[in-house]
């Protein structure tokens, strides 16, 4: 959709908020993302004092584009669009979703119903994981196939992933990175009740301050499942061999895979034990 399309689509619409929209305001870029239920759904953020603005990516997969919006008092937030037309997308997703018992009873009519509960999905994990103190993106709201969550960066651009910054890293700060990784690993499965399902490289957010430590922030947990997920250990399994992977490879630590599992399992299976 075409800011033109934008344009015609807003001077259509009867409603007084809507007419007064400038629509170059609101939308500083549109690209393929941007279908007419998309477009809508940006405006009723706007109708609803949520976002101000959107403007350009700062990511992209083939799942989702995330951007870079602000809200009512400018302040910058992260505003994730979930792509509506991937049949690989449908595919993998059922493997989280539909097992998932926070959705039991789930049946998706269309392929645009499935990504609208994946967004709700990945919101619902944010939420749990936030209120369990893992450092996760705080999260805002998620109206449709749109999540809007706290910008984790400085102005407009936003901190790097790991994958992305790792060769500048001392080995020091390799092996903070790796504690605080376990650390968050941890309250994920024992206090927030989830299993990450992708905790790798790609997924773990690192802070960078010129006069303290790293830190770091989770992202990306749509595919995270509840610990009653039939998948959970294998879920948790494949996690821990990602860090295994990593930082024996590049920070040259020797990760004692068994160790983490016996750490971690015990949570799991106490939790799964009480929520029965």
């Amino acid at each position: 959709m075409s800011k033109d399309d934008v344009e015609r689509l807003i001077r259509e619409k009867e409603k007084p908020w809507l007419e007064r929209i400038k629509d170059r305001d609101l939308f500083e870029v549109v690209d393929e993302v941007f279908d007419y239920s998309t477009v809508m759904t940006i405006i009723e953020l706007y109708r609803r004092r949520i976002l101000k603005r959107l403007s350009g990516a700062i990511s992209a997969g083939k799942e989702s584009k995330v951007y870079l919006g602000y809200d009512f008092s400018n302040n910058p937030v992260a505003v994730k669009i979930y792509l509506t037309s991937s049949a690989e997308f449908r595919k993998r997703i059922r493997n989280y979703i539909l097992a998932d018992p926070r959705f039991e009873g789930l049946k998706p009519k269309d392929m645009r119903s499935l990504i609208v509960a994946w967004a709700r999905k990945e919101y619902r994990n944010l939420v749990r994981m936030h209120e369990a103190g893992v450092k996760v993106p705080k999260p805002i709201t998620c109206l449709n196939n749109v999540l809007v969550m706290e910008f984790i960066g400085t102005e407009k651009t936003r901190f790097p992933l790991l994958v992305e910054i790792y060769k500048e890293l001392s080995r020091e700060e390799l092996h903070r990175i790796y504690e605080l990784a376990v650390s968050e690993l941890e309250k994920i499965v024992c206090s927030a009740m989830l299993v990450h399902g992708d905790f790798s490289e790609y997924n773990i957010m690192v802070k960078l301050y010129e006069e303290s430590e790293p830190d770091i922030v989770i992202i990306d947990v749509s595919q995270s499942v509840d610990i009653n997920h039939p998948n959970a250990v294998d879920f948790l399994i494949r996690d821990i061999k990602n860090i295994k992977r990593f930082f024996e490879r590049e920070a040259y630590l020797h990760v004692d895979e068994d160790a983490l599992l016996r750490r971690l399992l015990p949570c799991l299976e106490r939790k799964k034990a009480g929520s029965s």
